[in-house]
């Protein structure tokens, strides 16, 4: 206690010195506190010079921010995987429907077809397609089809610059058909005789069985001719019919017209053309073809 109490023990003088200098301290943080106060709040912020600076710090921590964030290098939308896919923003089905598309060995060749398989959002799609970068091989591609449609489309258009006689398929001529592209000379007047062995058309699809027609030409056809006018179809009596006469009918071939002659003398008469769907194996996607030459009297 003795030790401690030796560094405390001053005389009067010097207390009161040790006073005062405290004292002295005091005043002088005071105004230093109270001074920089007051000074921040008569600074006025909304100087030039202050904006200025605050517009350039703003600046510079847009910059820092932009450089930070993963760059988007043009890239192949064939070969994404499952990181690069997270990083574009795609979800997990999105992305394994890539991969599914890509297992058949088939490749994305557009931004439309890419949206088209992965089913992507617009927005996406808007912000990751400017970096798509597809091989030379499909640029060339994409302007070959671009040429060969734009021949093609002329093509098209000087066939349709010529005049039809008439637009009911059961009345068209060999030169009405020879309009539409993809059907020449031997083509139209096979669908002249295959008319004829049908004493007309009675179904628009029948023009589908024309040997030879590939299907987008009966697609032509059938956006340019129509039938207007059904058919007179002479029928024949399915309890009278010689064997020669019925193979002759269309739709019926060796064996089924054997078939049906068999069920004839099964049960003596037909007593309606519906009983043909009794028969086995009969062809019912043919029965509305085939009843149009038949009847039971």
């Amino acid at each position: 206690m003795k030790y401690f109490k030796s560094h405390f023990w001053y005389h009067k003088n010097q207390r009161n010195g040790i006073f005062l200098l405290t004292i002295l301290i005091l005043i002088l943080q005071s105004i230093i506190f109270f001074g920089t106060f007051s000074l921040n709040q008569l600074e006025d912020v909304n100087q030039p010079e202050i904006i200025a600076f605050q517009k350039q710090i703003d600046s510079l921590k847009e910059i820092e921010i932009e450089d930070r964030r993963p760059k988007i290098f043009p890239f192949n939308p064939n070969f994404i995987s499952d990181y690069k896919g997270a990083q574009l923003g795609m979800s997990v089905i999105e992305i394994d429907r890539l991969f599914l598309f890509r297992k058949t060995n088939k490749f994305i060749t557009s931004k439309q077809e890419f949206q088209r398989i992965t089913k992507v959002s617009d927005s996406l799609l808007v912000k990751i397609a400017p970096y798509f970068k597809f091989p030379e091989w499909v640029t060339k591609e994409k302007k070959l089809k671009t040429k060969s449609n734009t021949a093609l489309n002329r093509v098209e258009n000087t066939h349709k610059k010529k005049s039809i006689s008439s637009i009911d398929m059961n009345k068209a001529s060999a030169e009405d058909f020879k309009t539409i592209y993809g059907i020449g000379e031997k083509l139209s007047e096979r669908i002249i005789k295959y008319r004829s062995k049908l004493q007309g058309f009675s179904f628009e699809s029948q023009i589908k069985e024309v040997w030879g027609l590939e299907e987008e030409t009966v697609e032509k056809v059938l956006s340019t001719f129509k039938i207007i006018e059904k058919p007179t179809i002479r029928k024949i009596n399915i309890n009278t019919v010689t064997f020669k006469e019925l193979l002759n009918t269309p739709y019926i071939d060796f064996a089924l017209c054997k078939k049906i002659f068999e069920y004839r003398d099964e049960i003596a008469v037909y007593q309606n053309i519906s009983e043909l769907k009794n028969i086995k194996d009969f062809p019912l996607g043919k029965y509305d073809r085939i009843v149009l030459y038949l009847m039971a009297e």
